[in-house]
């Protein structure tokens, strides 16, 4: 049941222009899914679905895209996740929309040199255990496959 049900809320989001979560509900409920708010958006936070700005510069949720992670030192290309340090603590700078969901998989991945992460539309704060150094942390994040 979850998985067609996350089947049928992916082909909503590629197809449909879902705004917020009541208009998934709605959305689902025209296809004979019932499903409550907390079931949606856990299923939503599985599926790392994101929210863009859409043409008309309204939000918009989407499938994410993987994106490779990188140091600021190594990033060429405006696409790519940028890594910084202020003190021990990793910034990580996203296209806009994409942070949460970056955030949500290093948290997943549970690598033991990150403590956690506190994510925002477009920047992650990752707070490393004590003992590691920048290197290591940038290393961690760096082995995280999105």
């Amino acid at each position: 049941m979850k998985e067609h049900r996350q089947r049928i809320i992916t082909q909503i989001i590629k197809n449909e222009v879902i705004r917020n979560q009541e208009d998934l509900i709605k959305s689902l409920a025209e296809k004979g899914i019932y499903v409550t708010q907390a079931t949606l958006s856990r299923d939503m936070k599985e599926l790392r679905l994101v929210k863009k700005h859409d043409a008309n510069n309204l939000y918009v949720y989407t499938m994410p895209e993987t994106t490779p992670v990188t140091t600021a030192s190594e990033t060429k290309e405006p696409d790519r996740l940028k890594i910084e340090f202020s003190g021990d603590l990793a910034i990580i700078k996203t296209l806009p929309g994409y942070a949460m969901a970056i955030a949500f998989e290093i948290d997943q991945q549970n690598p033991q040199e990150i403590a956690g992460t506190i994510a925002g539309d477009d920047t992650i704060l990752v707070i490393p255990r004590e003992g590691y150094s920048r290197e290591q942390v940038a290393q961690a994040l760096n082995s995280i496959k999105n």
